[in-house]
């Protein structure tokens, strides 16, 4: 249809085909066009594309703009972006398709780039450059974001550092912070009101994060870190020979190696002696934990050179043999490493020095004497150059790592193991290495003239005298060797290498196999031979079937010839190989093949890292239980006793003989294999050994055979948990229990292997065996355990473990099946009255973790489940205890509720927890709430975080839960309540809460909340209206709802109008403005009271004025007329609605005072009213009545304009002046009046204007009388009679006009003063007065004084030129009354000469 579609006469696409062009896009550059169609556009500016013409210009729609452009543009402006459309019509939405986080970053910097040229205006230059510097980075990282070049561990780091300015800038510009998840906003239409208040609350997500651990977070595997090495030169070219270079990780703690050897061999020029190696000399150190990163860790390099004895021989040509002997040694701390490497996988270059050292005997510990800085025993290179290497930190797996970096990995990447098992071994992984150090050796000197210069070959030998082949490792990186010739140290007969190699030796070749170790002297004669006089072996494996253990080992050194062949080498083996050896061999003969050396020995050390071989007799007993099977108990007695490494290192191996020794005896054996199974599985509880869970997990899924073990498994777990009544020690128990949820894998995994096995065999009897133990559980819960502590810690046990055996029992059975086990489990326990309150702590922690379980996601369970839940959350709701663990269950329902709400229908759900919840969480808040408020009353302070956090919670809890609730929810609530007094109850405590909550700051401003409340009081306000109005008509419930709606109405978090133009629209295209949603609902109850309006007369005039000043104008048209009701039954009632009047008047002085109303409400109030008032009787009045009104709130409103801080000084007096002329003449309201004196007065002083001041207060004087009236305490006078009043305000009146040299006016008020005293014969006074008068009369001759000048001030009408006003005024007033003028141009002409310090001059 699009393509054959005729172009219309104007050149664009017909309307039918606008969806096929509608998009998203953003302008590329500014465009002004003289085009009367064409839109002014700036760079950066957001449109909707609409139609899209043949040519090149667009239609468009500019969604950010309040009023909807719509024009024409150039195509080429614009940047197109793939979008969707939601909300199809006037209000649609256009939302693009990409990453959320590149969506919030450029709305967000749209917003910031207008608040931040604020800012300078402001000159707020600090948070200025920080601001720009901010956007300059999310810019940036905006950028790396929309590219999509990245890994998924970079792109998560760069959405947390974006995510992390975002908060930062919104908090430093008073914006909303954003609750998140996962780094992107959430969705609050789409998750619980609990949910939401924990993204917002950080105490309760650290909360939520305690809970986690307490509970366990599963089959944790701890992060592998990994280092990445690459050699790129050696620049330190004075060597001129071939050279090893080796790289290992050194703990300068424990001053020992933790990884294995990274060699790399050189030639004389310093590149790779294997041609193809160039540019890919590099290594992966792996399987680094946490734990080793924080030790003091150094990257030691040892540089070995192959060549001349020494360096500085003068012999030329090539050596006739070549020795291999120490050079040099570099350091390089990775605390450093860590300092420059700020971020993950970032790759940086590093420069090692090669120190030589000083002495060959020093050679063992020259790395040592580096970091020490003992500079004594080493020399430093003559440059700065030596080795060059770039480092990099990874993390993860280490197929996560090889899937990532595949271009590492394909330069021939040397993967060097951490000396020992990494954190977590898991079955399949099989290791089978011994690594040998050559520690050190003492030979005699065998008639030389000087020291041998010893050389140590290494030989791996089979039992049949092969020597195994490449089965020795120098390094990763070089190919494995068959020999090892170690490094020679010159003129030294007790040399100490400290050299270590790998042997990685197949584990068939391990028994039988030994080491030989043949000493040489290397001669520096011509011929440079060298000559064999020692030996020495050890074998791998000792008669008993372990290993050389993990220490050092002193070896016997036989002597021996050139000449001597090993060919057979059971001559030897025959031999002692070491003392050991010697003590276990009494009968030696006499003679024997090889002589041995007395004084001279060797040192080895050995270390052992197999999944096969162990050094343990007892666990070798174990795994070989069949060689002797008359030990079995013995053995399996001694389990116990074993180290722990050694029993998870073989965790596999060790399960495989528990299980076979099951199969092979039950009645023998069943017992002590289910208490060694126990043993092992809680080993694994233990923090050293967590991380080998997952080695039991895989194990139980992939390896286990077990098929009939099922059976005493579950015979012994039952006679457990019968015996736990009778026992008084139950520690056994308690391990069982604690053990349960492993028990209960092997248990399934069994039953599904015997079922495979026999096609479902035995199903009905397994059935029964399952149901008989969860009757044994319920047996251990309903026992009374106050009486015995002993009892708490096994049924404590038992509950921390029961919620992690139901994944295992969804294999076995339906969804139903176990929530009913679940069910009745779970009504078996106590309630709160019998049980303590650590047994309440932790029924409620496992009653958390079942809520958390899969199990409960499933409907057909909760619906199941939910009963008994909420029966023992309402119990412990009743008793206010526990109330924290008791919110995060709550929580948890929702999420899944709300969630589950998406899909499928949840309605008899939230009806329990209406009919079991709703109540009682209201008497909680209300409780929680007043002891808050009692306890901030008491210390004077913000009550504590823990009251706050409970709060928070109840609070979202409630909200939640009245989320949730539908129209048919409300229905059934309130047809519910037996009596109208339950309901008046219900109805006066939701009211109530709902107040309380609008004035907590628990939420930051949330509209979503907001909504919760305004939607649940319409659904109650028809309840209220049906059963308390007429004559059932009661007041406390109506006014605590009046109350509410204004207090909603009032709620700072409801003003749009402080709120940005882009975040306003936003809010109002969401939800609307619900300020005008609660007006209305106020207005038509209002309407429905009929004759109990009276009731609110006076009371809510001043409630309901507040609502009207709410910047909102159709808040104000639905207000304004409940005036006119009010005036009109006060006119019925009493023949005048004087109490209106008084009472409005007042109440409008102090809203406007407080800054609120503006011109338009003046207006609207009189507009409104006088329409309603225009058929009415009592017309005039009325007339009258709005007319005084809008008059005083136009005086109030200049008046608050005038007292701005930025306004004139002698405006705003003329403004106080007018104000209180007002409050006399038309009002005749003298109270105001007198306050509007004071403020008068005030403003005079700080003007140091004192004669004014003294004229105004003289206003008040004038007021008073010389009467012993008692006045009450007003302003700033105490409770006194009237003639103290006026004698006191005649003394302040009097300094005045002294401190303004105004002493003419004084005179007259000292002779009133001065008649008083005389009156009543208190001479003291008078004599002070007369004393005043005089100083008077002498200041008026003796004082100089400026004469001031006069100006008569006429004020006219353009064009008609006639005068309005005419008044005079003093010189220095002249700009005053101008100013006062153009501001009062509206005002009666006495109005304008109203300023008391201008009648009086």
């Amino acid at each position: 249809m699009g393509r054959d579609a005729p172009i219309s006469s104007s050149g664009w696409v017909p309307v039918y085909l606008m969806l096929l062009y509608t998009g998203k896009g953003y302008m590329i550059c500014n465009f002004r066009s003289s085009v009367c169609q064409a839109l002014v556009l700036e760079i950066g500016e957001t449109v909707q594309i609409l139609e899209k013409t043949e040519g090149p210009c667009y239609s468009l729609f500019n969604t950010f703009a309040l009023s909807i452009q719509q024009g024409i543009f150039p195509a080429s402006y614009v940047h197109l972006k793939k979008s969707t459309v939601s909300n199809r019509g006037v209000c649609e939405t256009v939302v693009p398709l990409e990453d959320p986080i590149i969506t919030e970053t450029t709305s967000t910097l749209q917003e910031w780039g207008v608040l931040w040229k604020q800012l300078y205006v402001k000159h707020k230059v600090d948070l200025f450059h920080k601001l720009r510097h901010v956007m300059n980075e999310l810019i940036d990282l905006r950028r790396q974001l929309i590219q999509g070049h990245l890994a998924q561990d970079q792109t998560r780091e760069i959405k947390r550092h974006i995510t992390v300015r975002l908060d930062w800038g919104n908090e430093h510009l008073g914006l909303d912070l954003v609750p998140r998840k996962e780094f992107e906003m959430v969705d609050q239409d789409h998750i619980s009101v609990s949910e939401l208040y924990k993204l917002c609350s950080s105490s309760v997500r650290s909360q939520g994060d305690n809970m986690r651990q307490r509970h366990g977070d599963g089959c944790h595997v701890p992060v592998q870190h990994h280092l990445f090495i690459n050699l790129k030169s050696f620049t330190y070219n004075t060597i001129s020979e071939d050279a090893d270079v080796f790289f290992s990780l050194y703990d300068t703690r424990d001053n020992k190696q933790i990884s294995e050897k990274f060699m790399v061999r050189l030639n004389k020029n310093g590149g790779p002696k294997n041609p193809e190696k160039v540019d890919r000399l590099c290594a992966l150190f792996t399987d680094l934990s946490s734990k080793d990163l924080k030790r003091d860790l150094y990257i030691v390099t040892h540089v070995i050179r192959t060549g001349r004895m020494l360096l500085n021989d003068s012999k030329k040509g090539l050596p006739h043999v070549q020795y291999r002997r120490p050079y040099g040694c570099a350091v390089l701390a990775m605390s450093d490493v860590f300092h420059t490497i700020t971020d993950l996988k970032e790759e940086k270059d590093f420069v090692l020095k090669v120190y030589t050292c000083n002495n060959e005997n020093e050679w063992f510990q020259i790395h040592e004497n580096i970091i020490r800085k003992s500079s004594t025993k080493y020399s430093a290179p003559s440059t700065n150059y030596g080795l060059i290497i770039s480092l990099q930190l990874l993390r993860g797996e280490l197929d996560q790592i090889r899937r990532e970096n595949q271009a590492v990995f394909s330069r021939a990447l040397a993967i060097t193991r951490k000396l020992g098992f990494p954190d977590v071994i898991m079955p399949g992984d099989t290791r089978n290495d011994l690594y040998l150090t050559l520690e050190r050796g003492d030979f005699e000197r065998g008639g030389k003239s000087v020291q041998k210069n010893i050389e140590v070959t290494v030989y791996v030998l089979y039992a049949d005298g092969d020597t195994l082949k490449d089965c020795i490792s120098l390094g990763s990186g070089e190919p494995n060797t068959s020999e090892h010739r170690s490094f020679v140290l010159y003129h030294n007969n007790s040399p100490r290498w400290s050299e270590m190699i790998k042997l990685p030796i197949p584990i068939d070749r391990f028994r039988g196999s030994h080491l030989r170790f043949e000493f040489r002297h290397c001669s520096t004669k011509d011929k440079g031979e060298k000559k064999l006089f020692g030996f020495a072996f050890t074998p791998l494996m000792r008669e008993d079937g372990t290993t050389l253990s993990d220490e050092s080992h002193e070896l016997y050194v036989y002597k021996c010839d050139e000449n001597t062949t090993f060919s057979n080498q059971g001559l030897y083996l025959s031999m002692p190989c070491c003392k050991e050896d010697f003590n276990s061999c009494p009968n030696l003969p006499s003679t024997l093949p090889f002589q041995r050396n007395p004084k001279e020995t060797f040192w080895v050390s050995t270390q052992l890292c197999s999944t096969k071989l162990t050094q343990n007799v007892d666990l070798l007993a174990l795994l070989n239980w069949k060689a002797h099977p008359d030990k079995v108990l013995d053995i399996l007695g001694q389990l116990r006793h074993i180290n722990g490494e050694e029993i998870v290192k073989f965790l596999r191996d060790v399960l495989d003989t528990l299980f076979c020794l099951l199969d092979d005896n039950t009645d023998k054996y069943g017992p002590l294999v289910f208490q060694s199974l126990v043993f092992i599985i809680n080993l694994l509880r233990d923090s050293r050994f967590y991380h080998f869970r997952p080695v039991m997990e895989a194990y139980i899924q992939n390896h286990f055979a077990g098929a009939l073990a099922y059976k005493e498994l579950i015979r012994c777990l039952k006679w457990y948990m019968d015996r736990s009544a009778e026992v008084v020690r139950q520690d056994h128990i308690q391990e069982a229990m604690r053990a349960l949820e492993y028990l209960l894998k092997f248990i399934v995994q069994s039953r599904i292997l015997y079922s495979r096995a026999t096609c479902g065999m035995e199903e009905e009897l397994f059935r029964a065996s399952i149901q008989e133990l969860f009757q044994s559980i319920r047996f251990v819960l309903s026992l009374d355990s106050r009486s015995s502590e002993t009892l708490v810690f096994t049924q404590a046990a038992l509950l921390n473990s029961f919620p992690d055996i139901f994944d295992e029992l969804l294999q076995m059975f339906t969804v139903q099946e176990v929530a009913e086990y679940v069910r009745g489990t779970l009504g078996s326990m106590p309630s709160t009255v019998d049980i303590g309150q650590s047994m309440d702590v932790v029924k409620l922690q496992s009653i958390a973790r079942t809520v958390e379980s899969r199990l409960f996601f499933f409907p057909e369970s909760r619906s199941i489940l939910l009963p008994v839940v909420l029966h023992h959350i309402h119990l412990h709701l009743r008793q206010q205890r526990e109330l924290l663990i008791c919110s995060g269950i709550l929580t948890s329902i929702f999420s899944i509720i709300n969630t589950s709400a998406m899909e499928s229908s949840v309605q008899e759900e939230v009806e329990m927890m209406v009919e079991s919840l709703l109540d009682v969480l209201l008497q909680t808040l209300l409780s929680i709430m007043s002891k808050s408020q009692s306890l901030e009353t008491a210390r004077g302070q913000r009550c504590p975080q823990c009251t706050a956090e409970i709060t928070g919670e109840y609070v979202s809890t409630l909200l939640s839960l009245l989320r949730q609730m539908t129209e048919v929810h409300f229905h059934h609530l309130l047809n519910n309540f037996h009596s109208k007094e339950e309901l008046k109850e219900f109805l006066l405590k939701i009211f109530c809460v709902f107040r309380n909550l609008m004035k907590l700051t628990i939420f930051p401003r949330d509209w979503t909340v907001t909504l919760v409340i305004v939607v649940t009081t319409q659904y109650l306000s028809p309840a209220l209206h049906k059963n308390f109005s007429e004559a059932d008509f009661d007041f406390k419930v109506w006014n605590s709802f009046f109350s509410l709606t204004v207090l909603y109405i009032n709620q700072p978090s409801l003003q749009l109008e402080p709120l940005t133009q882009a975040k306003r629209k936003k809010v109002l295209d969401k939800y609307g403005d619900m300020r005008v949603m609660m007006a209305y609902e106020l207005f038509s109850m209002w309407q429905k009271l009929g004759e109990n309006k009276p009731h609110f007369i006076p009371g809510m005039m001043g409630p309901f004025l507040g609502v009207t000043l709410v910047p909102q104008s159709e808040v104000r048209n639905i207000m304004i007329p409940i005036f006119h009701d009010m005036m009109d039954w006060e006119q019925r009632q009493n023949g005048n609605f004087k109490l209106v009047e008084a009472e409005l008047m007042d109440k409008l002085e102090s809203m406007v005072s407080d800054g609120k109303g503006d011109g338009n409400h003046r207006e609207l109030f009189g507009l409104l009213l006088l329409e309603k008032i225009e058929q009415e009787t009592w017309r005039e009045t009325g007339i009258s009545f709005v007319t005084s009104v809008t008059r005083l709130m136009e005086r109030l409103l200049d008046y608050r304009e005038c007292m701005k801080g930025d306004e004139m000084e002698n405006k705003k007096i003329g403004g106080s002046s007018n104000l209180m002329n007002f409050y006399k003449s038309e009002m005749n309201k003298e109270e105001m009046y007198i306050r509007y004196i004071h403020k008068l007065c005030d403003l005079h002083l700080q003007a140091e204007d004192y004669t004014e001041a003294a004229f105004t207060l003289l206003l008040y004087w004038e007021l008073l009388h010389w009467e012993d009236r008692p006045l009450r305490e007003f302003l700033h006078y105490p409770t006194q009679s009237e003639w103290q009043r006026k004698e006191g305000l005649s003394r302040k009146v009097l300094h005045y006009f002294n401190k303004g040299k105004c002493w003419e006016y004084g005179i007259s008020l000292c002779r009133e003063l001065a008649f008083q005293y005389e009156t009543l014969y208190d001479y003291q006074s008078l004599s002070w007065i007369r004393k005043m008068e005089a100083a008077y009369y002498d200041n008026i001759i003796e004082q100089q004084r400026i004469e001031p000048e006069f100006f008569r001030m006429g004020f006219y009408v353009y064009p008609n030129l006639t005068m309005v006003s005419v008044c005079v005024c003093v010189s220095t007033q002249l700009s005053a009354y101008l100013a006062m003028f153009t501001l009062t141009r509206g005002l009666r002409p006495a109005d304008l000469c109203g300023d008391p310090s201008v009648r009086h001059y």
